[in-house]
């Protein structure tokens, strides 16, 4: 409050108090889907130790900053996959996240596992759309009041309704997700009095993202995850706005903000887009040391040579392969495997254990069975003809199999794989040693 109006009588601070309201700046930096890759990238860019220097830095006489995590902190590398995600959540505290909410991987391991992340975590876990048979919350709160800068900053997160479609019942146990829409803004409704900034931190897919916008006009920031690739531009509507930024660590996003308090809406907005560039950014001692710890005792189970690649394989490219690898690991005739499922590319040259579990990380088991022709999906045919009587072997992952309906999978009901040829990840990594040569 200005000091003139600090002298006045109570009487007449009465009269002025609508100048109270101003315009106040607010930083975010916020980041999605890291997805537990610790180390950079092929590509030199992300890897834990790195991303806490920058983060540190942009940090650094910021008098308006906080930190803002979208979701899929774990899940897909081997220390996540053996360790089931808790090493990712303890270096993970030493990021400094002031909010974070859960991504639908924080479920790979079961539902029980989730609240370890809850409860490991040094920083606020927030979602207030995943809820129990009663309408209990799975984290302690849907929303979180930070205080920066003069500003209460409310932060509400929510996780995307296709959550059981990217997940198996068995480890989601009762939780569910209640509407995205009508909850969040149940809550915004809620904050209304007691903020001057609502962000909704949401892992949520573009559509959902569109539909806050159009359907939400009480948020009027976004901070989303889910979708890896990050956007050019922030998605905007009617001065409310989208920011998300690219998996795996590859940047940081940096939402600057001018915020009227008077009407709780943002007057003015700049996004960039920081790299994480391994080969320019010194890396943080503290979270280097806490990396190497869990990376080597992951490294001599999956540091190992396995095979050598005479070309690199692009996503598509290894779908292609890993279908054609359970085809011959389980004599089936056809199999499917969905894109979302394939993790990683395939690098040229010498192949380690370690870029299977990169392609593979969740522990999904090869299952297959037998059915006419006629009952093979349209997906899975792709354009081929097959005699509508004769019976064929159709492999597929035991997720494709409990999740057959949803639009990137079988698009089927009741197709049955009672055959069982274990873990899909150790099909692929049997299958790559007997080969030694890959072209």
């Amino acid at each position: 409050m200005h000091s003139w109006i600090r002298r006045l009588p109570a009487l007449a601070l009465l009269a002025v108090a609508p100048l109270a309201a101003e315009t106040r700046s607010l930083t975010i930096l916020h980041l999605n889907d890291l997805h537990a890759h610790l180390t950079p990238l092929q590509n030199s860019r992300g890897g834990f130790a790195y991303l806490a220097t920058l983060i540190r830095e942009q940090r650094a006489n910021c008098q308006d900053c906080i930190l803002l995590y979208g979701g899929d902190l774990v899940q897909g590398t081997p220390v996540s996959t053996i360790f089931h995600g808790l090493p990712i959540y303890e270096i993970a505290n030493l990021f400094g996240f002031d909010a974070a909410t859960l991504g639908n991987h924080e479920f790979d391991y079961g539902w029980p596992q989730t609240q370890k992340f809850i409860q490991t975590a040094h920083f606020p876990i927030v979602c207030s759309n995943v809820v129990g048979a009663d309408g209990q919350l799975l984290t302690p709160k849907p929303y979180v009041i930070l205080k920066v800068n003069g500003l209460r900053v409310a932060v509400i997160g929510a996780l995307t309704n296709d959550l059981p479609t990217l997940t198996t019942p068995k480890l989601l146990g009762e939780w569910h997700t209640a509407p995205l829409v009508a909850t969040v803004r149940k809550y915004a409704d809620e904050l209304r009095d007691q903020s001057d900034l609502i962000v909704l931190l949401a892992h949520i897919n573009a559509k959902e993202e569109k539909a806050v916008l159009s359907q939400a006009p009480e948020i009027p920031v976004v901070v989303s995850g889910h979708v890896h690739f990050g956007l050019d531009q922030p998605i905007t509507e009617d001065g409310r706005l989208v920011v998300r930024t690219k998996s795996y660590g590859e940047e940081l996003g940096r939402l600057n903000l001018k915020v009227d308090t008077a009407t709780k809406s943002v007057v003015s907005w700049n996004w960039q887009k920081i790299p994480i560039d391994s080969r320019e950014i010194q890396p943080a001692p503290d979270v280097a040391r806490e990396v190497k710890r869990w990376e080597d005792q992951v490294s001599a189970r999956v540091d190992q040579p396995l095979a050598v690649s005479k070309r690199a394989f692009t996503r598509e490219e290894v779908r292609d392969l890993m279908e054609k690898i359970m085809c011959e690991e389980t004599g089936a005739d056809f199999a499917f495997m969905n894109l979302g499922g394939v993790r990683d590319t395939l690098p040229k040259g010498q192949l380690l254990v370690r870029n299977i579990w990169n392609i593979m990380p969740f522990d999904n088991e090869l299952v297959f069975g037998k059915m006419k022709g006629r009952d093979l999906p349209p997906v899975v045919l792709n354009g081929r003809q097959v005699d509508p009587d004769r019976e064929y072997t159709l492999a597929v992952s035991d997720f494709t199999a409990s999740n057959q309906s949803a639009p990137d999978q079988l698009r089927s009901k009741g197709l049955e794989f009672p055959g069982n040829g274990g873990l899909l990840r150790d099909a692929l990594i049997d299958w790559f040693r007997k080969k030694k040569v890959i072209e």
